[in-house]
């Protein structure tokens, strides 16, 4: 006895669909409960159906709940309810059986006697309608161990087609006599091995073309020998098997009109048998279909040829069927070249299926119009997108779109042929683009074209030139007329070597002066080509005339502009230093040269590392190196070697600059010697090891130290101001000119030079904004210092009233507390809380509207323990905070350095002065600010000016 547990079922292993159906249901709300608690017997039971080859069921309790095998499964048909009724009430699950079912059920579970039924006529659901099936049927009772009842054991073997068979027999047999001689087809019974024709009827006659006294009582085959080798063996298989025989298109040879042709019937052949089941004799029953078969075949061979047509035209053709536009067929110039998919995804599929972009664009409509109405549709140059293996494509195709007309005259489908013509379109249309271009480029850069004939010299030209020339649009010059106006200078040098050149290259091209009749100079550069005729002689060319005076004086104002900026570069006493991107440095100015005493050629050829000191090279390459792969700034302290072999150390920072997408054009380095600061440093460190008593010299050498720094502060200050303006006058010369260049030659320029002149004048409006930031840094020093009490309310409502519009496109606001009554320089206060308010709008939270808050209190600097606040003094203690991004407290020093910036200059505007200048301008008041920030917490500035002066 098999025994169950939850943790093993194996009596369902290996019973195929239905075990794993039962193994996988949901068993919690039935009558039987889960699996493992199933009675042994009924899993005994089940065991031996699944694992049974013949049609077995198992019908367990008093509710006959259903299980079977997967050998029964196919007589359920192909939309069985196998999955639905396993484990159910039959009468509910076999509705339509029921009541032939149920008192054969019932006797065989109350008598306990089993039960075999023959051909027993039980109606089944399949197939989507209720059928009349005969089975042949064992029922067996399951008895317990107690001699109760379980259930029922059946083998149950479908005999349907057999019964069907045997009604057939018996009607034929009934109804032979009265209906054979006025059947619509040919029948024949025939007695005997011998095959002895007893009876024929009349289609039969016709068929076989004879009498009916030449075949009755006779052998079928002596009176028909022609068929012979076609039905002999049949018909005797028949008689000796009792076997039916049924046959399609079958070719037999007939007698007709005096001579022998193949015909093709439908044909059965039936054994026919006595009361005792004796076979005595066959009927043949046949229906001649030569016609129709010639037919399909002509059909298939048509289809044949039509099909060879497509699969081997070298034009993209394909035929659909049906109205979902089923891929029937497609050749491989429409697979390869248009499609581009592979066949075995094409061919039976539905088109939108495989091209789901079609859906958007304008064929399926027209796929659906042909269809409908059997009118062809053409169009050419049709745009369309097609997704292949390779990836999406845009075609420009000739499309004819055909019906397919069956015999009965009705569209079953279409004929698709497609023609790439891509190439011809994109080229035409490129053609067509830059002839466009041509014109238009020629009008906006107020170009002048020309045609001369190189044979007799007359020369063709548009309006254009006369004004190039210096004369009215109207006038008519000769080509000599318009050489006598070229500069006498220019004449052989220029003009006559360009001929010379361009009849050895076929290209024309030079820059020259002409006099206008005005007796002003002008430039102007010609460029054309030459052209020959079939003997390769030089017929005539053709050339464009533009006026470069204007190009001409802008190099010239962009020359010198150099050269001031690099006087100004030599000038500096910083070693200044450019390198590419990828880290190579390729300029230097003469401070460097100074310094190391090597020139460029030296430096150059040695390797900028042979000025460093030896010990610190392989660090320096570490750091270059992180940098250039990074993007950070380069910040650094080596030594190098100066002129006089000694070693000083040296601060040296480098910034990447970028253009507009981030990607770094250059690195603007400087190297400033601080070996006096160095050796300060070791001096100062040493002094403090030292003992007490010499703390006083060494507080009056800081002093003095300090004292110097402060000089040279001021005259760092003093440098930057100056700097700043003689910057201004170049800085707006190249802005003039670069906007002059961009009106005047903007289409004439190529996208490289459009990008150069637009990279050229942000970096000028860069240099712009950072001069103005060094004159406002500077003027916090030397502007007049003249103290004002005023309330700190007029100063903020100033500075948020400059600041008004960039405030209401961010939706910010300001709350502010109690202010106090202070000495100022008001104009600066001005400048701090405009800075403080423009910084927390920058540098907002995305989506989120900045909130500044701004308060006051007097306080005692003795109250103040951890800033260096005069304890005597009365101080403005101001505070101001916002919701904006924030820093890392580590930086909390460094925002209010000179050109530090915690963000690159892309992800936010500004110079990096704007906190230095804050600083500057509460130094200047005798005050103390300090920062406090998180990320994305918002920052606070904490500011502390004394009352009175």
């Amino acid at each position: 006895m098999l025994k169950v547990n939850k943790h093993n079922i194996y009596f369902l292993k290996g019973g195929g669909e239905m075990g794993s159906l039962i193994a996988e249901k949901d068993w919690s709300n039935s009558s039987l409960g889960p699996i493992e608690t199933w009675p042994p017997s009924l899993c005994t039971s089940l065991n031996i159906i699944l694992h049974s080859k013949l049609p077995m069921l198992v019908f367990w309790g008093p509710e006959y709940l259903c299980f079977f095998n997967d050998a029964h499964k196919p007589s359920l048909g192909d939309d069985g309810k196998h999955i639905a009724v396993l484990g159910e009430p039959t009468e509910t699950s076999f509705p339509e059986s029921w009541d032939f079912i149920k008192p054969l059920f019932d006797k065989v579970y109350t008598t306990k006697d089993g039960l075999f039924l023959e051909n027993q006529l039980i109606p089944i659901f399949r197939n989507g309608k209720i059928e009349d099936a005969y089975w042949t049927v064992n029922y067996s009772p399951l008895i317990d161990s107690e001699g109760n009842s379980e259930g029922l054991f059946v083998t149950s073997i479908e005999s349907t087609q057999k019964v069907r068979e045997i009604a057939i027999a018996e009607e034929v047999d009934n109804r032979f006599k009265a209906s054979i001689k006025q059947a619509p087809v040919s029948i024949g019974v025939y007695r005997g091995p011998e095959l002895i024709v007893e009876m024929v009827n009349d289609n039969f006659l016709e068929l076989a073309d004879v009498k009916e006294n030449d075949i009755i009582g006779k052998p079928l085959f002596e009176a028909l020998p022609e068929s012979r080798d076609g039905l002999e063996n049949i018909l005797k298989k028949v008689y000796q098997t009792g076997e039916t025989f049924q046959g399609t298109e079958f070719p037999v040879k007939v007698e007709r009109h005096g001579s022998t042709e193949l015909g093709y019937f439908n044909f059965i052949c039936q054994a026919l048998r006595e009361d005792n089941d004796e076979i005595s004799g066959t009927i043949g029953i046949a229906i001649e279909v030569t016609e129709l078969v010639k037919a399909k075949h002509a059909l298939s061979e048509s289809e044949k040829k039509f099909r060879n047509l497509v699969m081997h035209s070298p034009v993209p053709m394909a035929v659909f069927r049906g109205k979902n536009h089923t891929v029937e067929l497609a050749n491989e110039a429409m697979i390869n070249t248009i499609w581009r998919k592979k066949e075995e995804v094409i061919l039976g599929r539905d088109i939108i299926d495989i091209f789901p972009e079609l859906k958007d664009q304008k064929f399926i409509p027209l796929l659906d119009k042909v269809l409908a109405t059997g009118i062809p549709y053409q169009e050419k140059e049709a745009l369309a997108i097609v997704v292949g293996d390779d990836g999406m494509r845009k075609l420009y195709v000739d499309i004819d779109y055909s019906p397919l007309i069956d015999s009965n005259n009705t569209i079953e489908g279409l004929i698709l042929t497609v023609i790439d013509v891509t190439e011809n379109v994109i080229s035409r249309k490129k053609t067509e683009e830059a002839e466009t271009r041509l014109r238009l480029a020629t009008e906006a850069a107020e170009m002048a074209t020309f045609e001369l004939d190189l044979i007799d010299k007359r020369i063709i030209y548009s309006p254009r030139l006369m004004e190039i020339f210096g004369h009215d649009q109207s006038s008519n010059l000769s080509h000599e007329e318009m050489r006598n106006q070229i500069h006498p200078e220019d004449i052989d040098p220029i003009v006559r070597k360009a001929f010379t050149t361009a009849f050895e290259t076929g290209i024309f091209h030079y820059e020259a002066r002409l006099i206008t009749p005005s007796k002003e100079i002008k430039w102007i550069r010609t460029e054309g080509k030459i052209y020959y005729d079939d003997q390769e002689k030089p017929i005539k060319l053709i050339g464009v005339v533009r006026d470069i005076t204007d190009d001409k004086i802008n190099q010239q104002v962009l020359l010198e502009s150099e050269q001031k900026f690099r006087l100004l570069a030599d000038s500096m006493p910083q070693q200044i230093w450019i390198a590419d991107p990828e880290g190579n440095l390729n300029y230097f100015n003469q401070a460097v040269f100074k310094y190391s005493g090597m020139d460029l050629e030296e430096i150059l050829e040695k390797g900028w590392l042979d000025i460093i000191h030896p010990d610190d090279r392989e660090e320096n390459v570490n750091q270059w190196k992180n940098s250039i792969e990074t993007g950070e700034d380069f910040l650094f302290e080596h030594r190098f070697r100066r002129h006089d072999g000694s070693y000083h150390w040296i601060l040296s920072k480098a910034i990447p600059q970028r253009d507009e997408e981030g990607n770094i054009q250059r690195w603007v380095g400087a190297s400033t010697d601080i070996q006096d600061q160095k050796k300060f440093a070791s001096e100062l460190e040493q002094k403090v090891k030292e003992r007490t008593r010499m703390l006083k010299e060494t507080n009056e050498k800081l002093e003095n130290s300090i004292a110097e720094l402060q000089k040279m502060n001021v005259e760092l200050q003093s440098f930057a101001y100056v700097s700043s303006h003689d910057l201004q006058e170049p800085l707006r010369k190249i802005q003039t000119f670069i906007s002059r260049i961009a009106e005047k030659e903007n289409d004439t320029l190529s996208d490289s030079g459009k990008n150069y002149f637009g990279r050229i004048q942000d970096s000028a409006n860069r240099m712009q904004n950072l001069i103005k930031d060094l004159l406002a840094y500077s003027r916090t020093n030397t502007s007049g210092k003249e103290f004002k009490s005023m309330n700190l309310n007029e100063i903020i409502e100033e500075a948020q009233l400059d600041l008004m519009e960039k405030l209401d496109e961010k939706k910010g606001v300001i709350e502010i507390g109690n202010m106090c009554e202070v000495s100022i320089i008001p104009f600066q206060f001005v400048q701090l809380m405009s800075n403080l308010i423009s910084n927390s709008i920058k540098f907002s939270l995305p989506g989120v509207p900045p909130k500044i808050k701004i308060n006051s209190t007097e306080v005692n600097g003795k109250e103040i323990q951890d800033l260096d606040l005069l304890p005597f003094k009365d101080y403005c203690h101001i505070t101001f905070s916002d919701n904006g991004i924030g820093f890392d407290t580590e930086h909390k020093d460094k925002i209010f350095e000179v050109f530090q910036r915690l963000h690159g200059k892309n992800d936010y505007e500004g110079t990096g002065i704007g906190l230095a200048i804050v600083k500057k301008i509460v130094l200047n008041h005798d005050g103390f600010i300090k920062a406090s920030s998180m990320p994305n917490k918002g920052v606070t500035f904490d500011i502390f000016i004394p009352m009175e002066q």
